[in-house]
């Protein structure tokens, strides 16, 4: 299945600033559906999670293809409310370690923008051509890919959640 059939949903809600708001512009590019309504969401797809106890992997690849990926816009001070809200919706998987490089939290672990997220789940889930597509909405973005390029990589090849944490203790 390409990437452009998966659906990409960001839960926005409209706590950040509208000019800085990637999923706002990802949206108005068509890449994902913005949603602000819990109920609305679709259950049953990968929800990107930092809380998460399992880490996103490969394995993953068939609920994505099949229910798509939520992502989450909001803010980091809200963060721990929002994800337990979303608890019920889907398959919470969290990001490995990665690093920003988004103007407020370059060089931050973990600190990822809504594209980023989404860039970088659907580069581990082996659909790196329509991550690198949607980096181009913004100049910095791309740039996201050169940081993280050798983890990326092994997430990408690692089979599992547990390999994906294997790997990503090389790198804390």
């Amino acid at each position: 299945m390409s990437a452009n059939k998966i659906s990409l949903i960001a839960y926005h809600t409209n706590e950040d600033d509208p000019k800085k708001c990637s999923a706002r512009k990802l949206a108005r590019f068509g890449y994902i559906r913005l949603i602000s309504s819990l109920r609305r969401l679709p259950h049953g797809a990968l929800v990107l999670n930092p809380r998460a106890k399992k880490s996103l992997s490969a394995e993953d690849r068939p609920i994505a293809a099949r229910h798509g990926i939520i992502g989450v816009d909001c803010s980091w001070k809200t963060v721990d409310i929002t994800f337990q809200e979303l608890q019920k919706i889907g398959e919470s998987r969290a990001l490995p370690f990665l690093v920003a490089a988004n103007p407020v939290n370059y060089g931050k672990p973990f600190k990822l923008t809504t594209l980023e997220a989404f860039a970088a789940a659907l580069f581990i889930l082996g659909w790196d051509e329509h991550a690198k597509t949607m980096l181009q909405v913004y100049k910095w973005a791309p740039h996201f890919l050169v940081l993280n390029q050798e983890p990326l990589h092994e997430y990408q090849q690692a089979k599992n959640s547990a390999e994906v944490i294997e790997i990503m203790h090389q790198y804390i």
